[in-house]
């Protein structure tokens, strides 16, 4: 589980030229922020969006949203050191849930599994493109994330996988 914060702005991908380009790009004042779980074994994504803030009430919602998706089933849900996921209140509620919390070490986000996906989807629908509006820009991110277990399933079923990138000893210096 993780948040994605996408703002409506410039997302450039590959650019090279002998000339300067000057790219169109939006303000980049509003955003759309997805709070999302990603099921490991099924590749589906639950998600709750907003256009204010992620908080401890949005992870409630969440929280609450899971356990009635799947009543019965055990969930554990792995996730970063945000505050707002530490907080009493959505501990409370997860353990009233059976809701198990698995915290990732501090700056760890390489082993949080839906960082691949909030990647995948910023390349997808938004790197290289321009969206004259606020709406245009959400339509094409929830577009994509409505397509996560249909037309892009054999993607993100190769991107989502426990292969991490580990470093040798010899990688770093000793001393």
């Amino acid at each position: 589980m993780d948040a994605s914060h996408f703002v409506h702005g410039a997302f450039l991908c590959y650019v090279w030229s002998f000339v300067r380009i000057f790219l169109k790009t939006p303000s980049g004042r509003k955003r759309l922020n997805v709070l999302g779980a990603l099921d490991y074994s099924t590749k589906q994504l639950v998600t709750i969006t907003n256009l204010t803030y992620i908080t401890s009430t949005t992870i409630c919602d969440l929280l609450t949203t899971l356990a009635t998706r799947y009543p019965g089933i055990a969930i554990t849900l792995v996730l970063d050191n945000a505050r707002y996921q530490h907080c009493r209140l959505v501990q409370d509620l997860a353990a009233s849930l059976g809701i198990e919390l698995l915290f990732l070490p501090s700056y760890s986000p390489n082993l949080n599994l839906i960082e691949r996906l909030w990647k995948f989807v910023k390349g997808q629908s938004l790197n290289g493109k321009y969206y004259e509006t606020f709406d245009a820009f959400k339509a094409s991110i929830e577009d994509c994330l409505g397509k996560i277990g249909t037309e892009y399933r054999t993607t993100v079923e190769s991107l989502i996988t426990r292969n991490f990138q580990l470093f040798d000893k010899e990688t770093f210096l000793q001393v």
